[in-house]
């Protein structure tokens, strides 16, 4: 089990990593942030992809899908930004956020390293 610290510390650890947050999705609110820079405002990033998380849950809910979010991923010129909800009783209704460098961090590995941090969070 890993606490909020070590999971920011893990994200970081992506080969890539520009910023990490754990954001509580009902509030918007960032509950720990690591990173980030003036240009990644990770405080604004936790709410804004709030935004986004909720729309997704909405849009899901009305289509009828039975089913979870596993990861979102947002795609730009030079990074990538991946979201990935937490699920289970330990960490509900959390997501985990980081952004990487596109040329540098590899979506893939990053994807699966996210899952596996999930999976060991506890708050």
């Amino acid at each position: 089990m890993a606490n909020m610290e070590v999971a920011l510390k893990d994200m970081m650890l992506l080969d890539g990593a520009l910023g990490a947050a754990v954001v509580d999705y009902n509030s918007g609110m960032a509950l720990g942030t690591l990173g980030g820079s003036k240009n990644l405002d990770l405080e604004v990033a936790a709410a804004g992809n709030t935004e986004l998380v909720r729309a997704k849950l909405r849009t899901m809910d009305q289509l009828g899908l039975n089913e979870e979010i596993e990861d979102v991923l947002i795609t730009l010129g030079s990074q990538y930004h991946l979201i990935r909800p937490t699920r289970g009783r330990r960490a509900d209704g959390l997501f985990l956020y980081v952004a990487l460098d596109r040329k540098r961090g590899n979506l893939a590995l990053a994807r699966h390293r996210l899952k596996d941090i999930e999976e060991e969070l506890e708050i």
